[in-house]
């Protein structure tokens, strides 16, 4: 019966055994090699031979020489040594688990032997963890007397690169002219004085022959630094905001502007948020990321503002004589800028009205915008009722029930024309008592203002 396993494949798994075969024996021969080698060259690096002054150690020349040692180790003194055929066998009491493992360490170390067996005890006792405890204190306090000058120096490198970094920081002016910018020049200032502080401790730590701890510092200042990171991302992005907006201002002192939908006049600038006084008199502060990210509206970047308003009249009427009615009334009005010139338009057409929207300019710094808006809307209330022109009431559909009489509106006594018509001086003058109130928070405020003049600014 033939088989079913192809030749190919039985040939494979052949040469495969035999490659298998060798690889196992060059391996070996190579281990025993390595083995030979390490062996001649007394072990490596790590485990180090120590010799007994013989071609050929026997036992009683390891015995005499670990002897020799442990008498000079402190703390082996007491430990025993038989060696038989090159296994030692180590006996005795010991203070700490340390001593015993030094002495096994000594002993796997001596040239010739085979094998360690320790029977060695560790003492328990309270006066041997007295006494060992009292020589420990005493080497440490050893050391720290032999090394009190160094960590004088060292504490003198640190104060005096602290006192260096504090100076660089409080010398304003070398800061002003490396950077005109105060919210840049504090920033400086602080980095300086850090880094003085870092390398001051550094050079401490060389002076410690500590310099392996310095990569350790590092790592663990890289890891502190970014677990700081997410826990003060908010903070962080406030202060590069504001650092931001320091260096290119997007509004003066006094600006009317409106942030994320707040709108007052801008106070002052800080490192932590931006300062409007509102309409109302009450302070808005507003952290520097968000003023950072958020769309503001500056009204006081022009002097020149345009206002407008609705006009809702009848839909019988003529409307080009309306527009320019409305349009010359406007021209008229007080405060009112001859150019551009006032415009109304046709805005749209409603149910039972046609809504016109009327444009004029004002110029800010002459005249207030909320009064000439004012003036304006009343002055062409007026000019239409003179000129008959109706402006629509809204038309509701009232159920009638039983009830009292009521007089009806149209029985109201309307004011007399003569009283309409009295001439009035309309008072359009600049109101200037929210600018009056930043500027007392200037002259009285004690919080830095990161808005310069000399700033460059935003347009």
């Amino acid at each position: 019966m033939r088989s079913s396993t192809p030749w190919p494949l039985c040939i494979a798994l052949i040469l495969l055994g035999v490659l298998l075969t060798v690889g196992h024996a060059a391996q070996a021969q190579d281990l025993s090699g390595l083995l030979a080698s390490e062996s001649a060259s007394g072990g490596t690096a790590g485990d180090r031979v120590i010799a007994v002054g013989r071609e050929r150690p026997d036992d009683d020349a390891i015995t005499a020489r670990l002897r020799q040692i442990y008498r000079e180790v402190d703390g082996l003194d007491g430990v025993t040594v038989r060696s038989s055929g090159g296994v030692v066998s180590l006996r005795g009491v010991v203070g700490s688990g340390r001593q015993a493992e030094r002495a096994l360490r000594f002993a796997e170390q001596v040239e010739g032997v085979v094998a360690v067996e320790s029977e060695i005890a560790i003492d328990r006792s309270l006066a041997e963890g007295l006494r060992a405890g009292w020589a420990s204190l005493l080497a440490g306090v050893a050391t720290v007397v032999a090394r009190l000058p160094l960590l004088l120096a060292a504490l003198l490198i640190v104060g005096l690169s602290w006192l260096i970094g504090r100076w660089l920081g409080s010398r304003r002016a070398l800061l002003g002219r490396l950077a005109p910018n105060p919210f840049v020049a504090l920033f400086l200032g602080q980095f300086a004085h850090i880094a003085c502080v870092v390398v001051g401790i550094f050079a401490a730590l060389v002076l410690f022959d500590a310099t392996s701890l310095i990569g350790t510092l590092l790592g663990a200042a890289g890891l502190v630094g970014l677990a700081l990171g997410f826990a003060v991302r908010d903070t962080v992005e406030n202060t590069i905001a504001s650092l931001l907006l320091s260096v290119r201002n997007p509004f003066a002192v006094n600006d009317l502007v409106s942030i994320d939908g707040h709108e007052g006049n801008v106070v002052r600038l800080t490192s932590r948020a931006t300062v409007l006084l509102s309409p109302d008199g009450n302070h808005i502060r507003i952290p520097n990321a968000a003023v950072f990210k958020a769309v503001i509206v500056n009204y006081s970047r022009h002097a020149e503002r345009r206002f407008q308003f609705d006009i809702g009249v009848d839909t019988d009427l003529d409307l080009l004589p309306t527009l320019t009615l409305a349009a010359d009334t406007l021209s008229a009005v007080e405060g009112v800028l001859e150019e551009p010139r006032p415009v109304v338009v046709v805005e749209s057409l409603g149910d039972s009205n046609v809504v016109l929207r009327a444009f004029a300019w004002v110029n800010q710094t002459r005249a207030s915008f909320l009064k000439v808006r004012s003036e304006a809307i009343r002055a062409v209330k007026d000019a239409f009722d003179r000129a008959g022109i109706v402006m629509p009431e809204p038309v509701y559909q009232l159920r009638m029930v039983q009830g009292p009489a009521v007089s009806p509106a149209g029985d109201r006594p309307r004011p007399s024309a003569a009283r309409r018509d009295a001439p009035v001086t309309p008072d359009v003058r600049a109101d200037r008592t929210i600018e009056k109130k930043v500027g007392a928070e200037q002259h009285r405020a004690d919080e830095e203002n990161l808005l310069n003049p000399q700033t460059a600014r935003e347009f």
